[in-house]
């Protein structure tokens, strides 16, 4: 890839470990439901990979489900979680909207929880709000793929719990780049998806607790212990579960990232930008910048132009930059469309986020100059 990429968030570079598996995956015949001895070595490989990504987020193999990716299974953890009759639904303001339209689409009494300035969800309006009649499903994210804010999930686990509710947590986002303990998020159901670490795109996972049924919405075969019919993708599982075994060990090296992302927040905010969501505890690979007045959508074309990809707000379908729901319930609508995102991952460097820095405050600087406002003095 040439250029400096920066929009992991959006989709992984596949890394080296994913292509070999999934080459070889391609090389080998077999279904994973036949006897015979090609069929039982699919199962192996197939088995081997859910174990990888089991252990990403430390659960029992059993425990996972392949999907298609992040969106079916926060789809099917909300359609299983009406089958199983909660009442209501109570949804992060700041939500994918993967979750948002499948919450949409539920039929049931939706409730908007809110955040703080920071993007934190309000643990005390979820506590009155689950005292109200009716079991509730509530969603909400591990960490937000805008502005990497990581949600208190462990605190409204156990809440939610008590209330005798049922939690999903959407972990797209957070999976490799932060340690993930399921039993320790006191989760009913949490969604995974491979591109986001490395993987290739198109496959997925559910993680299901003790708690949760699951009720399939894809109906034929027996695959996937009856929760999820049609034959496996097996290449996109292998990949999966080589990505999930490398983002897990590669762990305390994304965790460095925090260092390099804080020198090009400070330079950039000591320019007169700001940083949505810094506050709180937040992904180390993740930084959302805005500037008031300056559009996302003209910021990412530019930075594009200087080789620097990146991206404003969360990536859809339709490539069209559209105002950060994220960065409204943050109580900066005046922000949300201006903010961009930028996110690392496997293979960034500190250099990469270095040229982010210096082809932004570039751009910044002839922005202000065409504004007829010199830029602030860096140190």
């Amino acid at each position: 890839m040439t250029g400096t990429y920066l929009d992991y968030n959006a989709t992984a570079p596949v890394r080296p470990q994913a292509r070999d598996a999934m080459l070889a995956a391609l090389e080998q015949a077999g279904n994973p439901s036949s006897v015979h001895a090609a069929g039982r070595a699919a199962r192996a490989q197939l088995e081997r990979s859910r174990e990888a990504v089991a252990a990403l987020v430390s659960v029992t193999p059993g425990s996972v489900t392949f999907t298609s990716g992040g969106t079916e299974a926060s789809a099917l953890a909300i359609d299983s979680a009406v089958a199983a009759g909660v009442e209501r639904i109570i949804v992060g303001a700041t939500e994918h909207d993967a979750v948002w339209e499948a919450v949409a689409q539920a039929g049931l009494p939706v409730e908007v929880w809110p955040v703080d300035a920071r993007g934190v969800a309000d643990l005390d309006w979820l506590q009155v709000a689950l005292a109200r009649p009716g079991r509730a499903l509530v969603c909400l994210m591990l960490a937000n793929n805008e502005t990497g804010v990581i949600q208190p999930a462990s605190e409204a686990g156990a809440m939610v719990r008590e209330a005798g509710g049922w939690l999903h947590v959407d972990a797209v986002q957070a999976a490799g780049k932060i340690a993930i303990d399921f039993s320790g998020l006191k989760a009913d159901t949490l969604s995974l998806s491979a591109h986001k670490l490395g993987g290739p795109q198109g496959v997925g996972a559910l993680v299901a607790g003790t708690r949760a049924t699951l009720s399939r919405r894809q109906h034929g075969g027996g695959q996937e212990r009856g929760r999820r019919a049609g034959t496996e993708n097996m290449p996109g599982i292998v990949g999966f579960g080589a990505a999930a075994e490398a983002a897990l060990a590669g762990l305390g090296s994304m965790a460095a990232q925090a260092g390099w992302r804080d020198a090009a927040e400070a330079r950039c905010k000591a320019a007169g930008a700001v940083a949505p969501g810094a506050g709180a505890p937040r992904l180390p690979q993740t930084l959302a910048l805005a500037v008031a007045g300056w559009s996302a959508e003209t910021q990412v074309m530019l930075m594009d132009l200087a080789g620097v990809m990146i991206s404003a707000g969360a990536a859809c379908s339709s490539g069209k930059v559209k105002p950060s729901r994220t960065i409204e319930a943050m109580g900066a609508a005046d922000l949300a469309g201006v903010t961009i995102r930028i996110s690392g991952g496997w293979a960034s460097t500190e250099d990469d986020w270095t040229r982010f820095a210096d082809a932004w405050l570039a751009a910044f600087e002839r922005h202000r100059t065409r504004q007829g406002a010199p830029m602030k003095e860096t140190a």
